[in-house]
């Protein structure tokens, strides 16, 4: 197999589960690559197998007047070419709602993956950040810290880890099915 193509914002699509290993052809370019992303793709017809590289290069975006990114909400300070890179050259993820990608320092940061409870330990302020997200929703402190305490990396309640490419401060979201 090939080695997987760089992605900025998106560093180990293999380890998320957006690309699996795959004997299958990319719809873009009509190679087996070896990989195939399983993320989301946003396009006018559906599009099944993508191989990494034409997502890299941008060219499946081009192709199929797609993107993988849905939800964004991009500060005013973020360039416009981060957004073009995010949206039409970087893999997306499945989230249980609809996926949303977090930014810090002027830029799109780095999406590692599905965390629960047990996985934010380490992440303190990644942590602290579901706890306001929780707090914004009207709940309590305990019904936050509740909740927060719940969250499983593959159950109906999931936190989405990021990372800022800048600073290093750990970013997360959460959503529930």
């Amino acid at each position: 197999m090939n080695a997987l193509p760089t992605f900025r914002y998106h560093p180990d699509p293999l380890t998320t589960g957006e690309v699996e290993p795959s004997d299958s052809r990319c719809e873009s370019c009509g190679l087996a690559r070896g990989y195939t992303y399983t993320g989301p793709t946003y396009a006018s017809e559906e599009i099944e197998r993508l191989c990494p590289w034409c997502i890299a290069d941008g060219s499946a975006a081009v192709r199929f007047e797609a993107w993988f990114i849905e939800a964004y909400d991009a500060p005013d300070d973020v360039p416009p070419a981060v957004v073009a890179e995010l949206l039409t050259r970087t893999p997306g993820f499945k989230a249980w709602q609809q996926e949303t990608w977090l930014f810090h320092c002027r830029d799109a940061a780095a999406f590692l993956g599905r965390v629960g409870h047990n996985e934010l330990r380490v992440y303190p302020e990644a942590r602290e950040m579901l706890l306001r997200e929780a707090r914004s929703f009207g709940w309590s402190a305990e019904e936050s810290e509740y909740y927060v305490r719940h969250l499983d990396a593959d159950g109906d309640a999931t936190g989405y880890l990021f990372r800022c490419l800048h600073c290093g401060t750990y970013l997360a979201y959460s959503d529930m099915s």
